[in-house]
């Protein structure tokens, strides 16, 4: 399988001529060479002189934005057609590579940027012809890595398959191979496609039949509650009026006005009273703020189930059925949430919020729970209701006052939109009127719940806004941590690695394991001795065997002497001094497992913000190649979060947790994989993984071990790949730190 050379240079800039000087801008100075005003930036290529075969288009783009959509569009002499652009989504600083089956000579081509504003420079674009055997190769690889229809299976099962359906549909089976193989690429933002979301993949959802509820005798009882003050008539009608056009007939609804001076609020909730026996109303003589109100309505709630719902948001027409489904199939439930959008003065929803299932440590950061909130009567009574003085952010504390009676098992999330949020000038209302005391009750909320349950942590402000950090405390004395750093030669990255962590590590108690993997480096070996000598932290260790990660990284676990590990890769940096104090708060709570750092590239995007199951097959990493400083999803990359499982660059865990789980699977992830399935059985066996973004540090990511691109090292993968779908089947594809309704393809959060 070889490259046959391609037709591009080097030097393709002077090649590509921007065909609208208004939509790209050519910068006379700085990183970035182009800025793209909007719309789509097109570049014509001169003089492509392609014709008909197989191509490997590799694209490398700088750009500001966390990611870029790009078309290539090519005329075979009949003027440019859409259904014949090839669709490449790019990646902030990366090689973008799409495999193109060219069926005829091009007259012409171009580049386009796709609704992208911000700044870019082209630093690579090649098109590589290929053999088809080789294209074939690469095609059902991608398929085997990336589409639901042929996970866990060899490629030559993959493109067998695919064979068989075209000889049945009786078309091309390379046409419906490159169908599929497009639809991996396919990113379906939030913000532009929704729309077609909503009509396409919720209308399925809405339509599916209820057998067991219609059957059952005893349907749950759900009482709504709702506070009003002084609320625009129209929007409170509507809120009303979406209770009730439920398609579930067992509830009712509570109502609590607190003292509206507007006699219209007054007047509407008479006539709704008066229309529908489930509705109940109390006026309050007296304005005591939404707290008091709620806890007024929560007085008239006979319900098993009491559902939140704002005097001016809206609740989805099945909402409650799923509720009531839902509540059926696990009795022991007393939390129950779903997913939520935003919706307009208009009408028209946007902004979709997919969220986890049971997070307790997101919890603690943000309440993502947020809408819709269903919580047992008597929980809610065990508690007492809510707190006064906590306006602004009363539902989070009212969460965190139940979270001492809750776990995984007691929390249902229903990953649907049941609730819209209703939004003036991009802003919910409450949000509008609420940003500055929220933030500060907020705290509050979170800090009481820290001292009601003697936590020795402390709390402060989080980066993204009504966020919030909890500070866990470091023991005294401090935990001695065992850091392990395999390696195989590789001065380069291992001198800067060990000199960063020794000088930019604040924690006081830590030594450092250098386990050598056969080195034959001169400097490399020099330096081992050098460092060693130096500095009493350091020890090294030879490991005279064939490179297993897994293995080299148990050996190092049994030297150990912490009763901390860390499993560190050669090629680490930290940034902030305190990431290690930081990873060990975490690491000596009893219920929590192993903890991951977030990890940057050398050009400050991210390569590890946690790991989300399923994505390309196994696992990828969350937001990867987002800016720095970009928040990520509903802030997520500010937010301390249980995720499935984190990246082994950069790991700790407590040594007694690491040997009940028997350590890395060194005979059948020597490679890959071995960090998340060691994650995944930290997890099985009752333990909490966490990420934290307060410990940042530097990731030159596989540079000593190098790239799978020998046939042995891609046999290796594969088989390594095949083994974690064997060994932990469906729960790959149905992680619950991530949604359902998001993508398995791409690690943007983007729409499934």
């Amino acid at each position: 399988m070889k490259f046959i050379k391609g037709f591009f240079q080097n030097d393709i800039l002077p090649k590509l001529k921007p065909e609208f000087e208004s939509d790209s801008i050519r910068l006379s100075e700085g990183v970035f060479e182009w800025c793209s005003k909007g719309g789509n930036s097109g570049f014509s290529i001169i003089n492509p002189a392609v014709s008909a075969g197989w191509y490997m288009l590799e694209v490398d783009l700088l750009h500001d934005q966390s990611c870029v959509d790009a078309k290539i569009d090519f005329d075979f002499g009949h003027g440019f057609k859409d259904y014949e652009s090839i669709f490449i989504p790019i990646k902030a600083g990366r090689i973008s590579k799409r495999l193109i089956c060219v069926p005829s000579r091009v007259s012409l081509m171009r580049f386009r940027l796709i609704n992208s504003n911000g700044n870019f420079s082209i630093r690579r674009f090649f098109l590589i012809r290929l053999l088809p055997q080789f294209a074939y190769d690469r095609l059902a690889q991608r398929l085997a890595n990336m589409h639901f229809k042929f996970r866990n299976k060899r490629k030559a099962s993959v493109l067998r398959e695919i064979r068989d359906e075209a000889r049945e549909k009786g078309c091309s089976w390379r046409e419906l191979a490159l169908e599929y193989y497009a639809n991996t690429f396919i990113k379906k933002r939030q913000s532009r496609d929704y729309l077609s979301w909503i009509h396409i993949v919720e209308a399925k959802k809405k339509d599916c039949k209820f057998v067991q509820l219609e059957k059952s005798v005893n349907k749950p009882f759900i009482s709504i509650v709702v506070p009003t003050y002084n609320t625009d008539v129209k929007l409170l009608r509507s809120c009303i009026d979406s209770v009730l056009a439920q398609n579930y007939i067992n509830w009712e609804l509570c109502i609590a006005d607190d003292f509206s001076s507007n006699l219209e609020v007054r007047a509407c909730l008479q006539e709704y009273r008066d229309k529908d026996s489930r509705i109940q109303v109390v006026f309050r003589e007296e304005n005591g703020h939404i707290s008091a109100a709620s806890n007024s309505a929560l007085l008239l709630a006979k319900g098993e189930y009491i559902a939140f719902l704002d005097h001016d948001d809206t609740l989805a027409s099945h909402a409650l059925q799923r509720i009531a489904l839902a509540i059926l199939e696990n009795p022991q439930a007393q939390l129950l949430y779903s997913d939520e959008d935003k919706i307009n003065e208009q009408g028209e929803r946007f902004d979709p919020h997919f969220k986890p299932d049971w997070n307790p440590d997101l919890l603690l950061s943000q309440n993502y729970i947020c809408h819709l909130t269903v919580l047992s009567n008597s929980l809610i009574k065990k508690v007492g209701g809510f707190r006064l003085g906590l306006e602004g952010s009363q539902d989070h504390d009212l969460l965190l006052r139940c979270l001492p009676y809750l776990d995984a098992t007691k929390v249902v999330h229903i990953p649907e939109i049941l609730y819209h949020w209703r939004a003036i000038d991009g802003s919910t209302a409450q949000e509008s009127a609420a940003k500055n005391y929220a933030a500060v009750a907020g705290l509050r909320a979170v800090g009481d719940y820290i001292q009601s349950e003697e936590l020795k942590a402390k709390i402060l402000p989080g980066i993204a806004p009504n966020s919030y950090r909890v500070c866990w405390d470091v023991p005294e004395p401090a935990p001695l941590v065992s850091l392990l750093i395999p390696t195989r030669d590789g001065f380069d990255v291992l001198k800067p690695c060990v000199e960063a962590i020794l000088a930019r590590t604040s924690y006081p108690n830590f030594e450092l394991l250098i386990l050598d993997n056969q080195s034959r480096c001169e400097e490399t070996l020099r330096f081992l001795d050098e460092v060693k000598a130096s500095d009493s932290r350091v020890s090294v260790h030879r490991w005279d065997h064939s490179f297993n990660y897994s293995a080299i990284n148990n050996f190092g676990a049994g030297l150990a002497r912490g009763d901390i590990i860390g499993l560190i890769n050669n090629d680490i940096e930290p940034i902030n001094e305190d990431w290690l104090t930081e990873m060990v708060g975490q690491v000596q709570r009893p219920q929590i497992g192993c903890v991951g750092a977030k990890l940057y590239y050398p050009n400050d995007t991210i390569q590890h913000g946690g790991v989300i199951l399923g994505i390309g097959g196994v696992a990828g990493h969350s937001h990867k190649y987002f800016s720095r400083h970009e928040y990520g999803y509903f802030s997520r990359l500010h937010l301390i979060q249980n995720l499935s499982a984190v990246t082994a660059a950069c790991l700790l865990i407590r040594k007694e947790v690491f040997e009940e789980v028997a350590g890395l699977d060194a005979e059948n992830l020597a490679i890959a994989f071995n960090d998340v399935d060691l994650c995944l059985r930290v997890r099985e066996a009752g333990y909490r993984n966490i990420w934290t973004p307060y410990a940042e540090l530097y990731h030159h990511e596989s540079v000593s071990r190098g790239a799978d691109d020998t046939l042995a090292k891609r046999r290796r993968a594969q088989r390594e790949a095949e083994y974690m779908r064997s060994r932990w089947g469906e729960l790959l594809d149905s992680d619950p730190a991530y949604n359902p309704n998001l993508t398995l393809i791409h690690e943007d959060f983007s729409l499934a």
